[in-house]
């Protein structure tokens, strides 16, 4: 796993697992949930994408599997989200790929 940045959806987009699981996704939700007290507000749950968002500070975030390309992070309102909160969904990102990394080394 690694972290990539994008700015496709004309907003930073950060992509943490590309070729990823759905168990992986549920993991990060957890995540999100138990270590950083996210309450997701609401769920959208498609057959080829999962779609949930959450609140990080004052900033909307959306956590996103899509079977075609994996687990992502972005600001919700995408087009119209601020600098700070493209640089909420980097910080965030980074804190997760922190958090992933640890869990991948214990299971070795």
């Amino acid at each position: 796993m690694s972290l990539t940045l994008r700015t496709a959806l004309g907003c930073t987009e950060a992509v943490l697992d590309d070729d990823a699981e759905l168990n992986r996704f549920y993991l990060i939700a957890d995540i999100l949930k138990t270590d950083l007290q996210v309450k997701f507000t609401n769920k959208e749950d498609d057959f080829d994408a999962i779609n949930w968002d959450f609140s990080f500070g004052k900033h909307l975030i959306t956590l996103c599997y899509s079977i075609y390309n994996g687990i992502s992070l972005f600001p919700t309102h995408m087009q119209e989200a601020s600098k700070r909160a493209n640089e909420a969904v980097v910080e965030l990102a980074n804190v997760l790929e922190g958090k992933l990394m640890s869990i991948d080394m214990r299971r070795l």
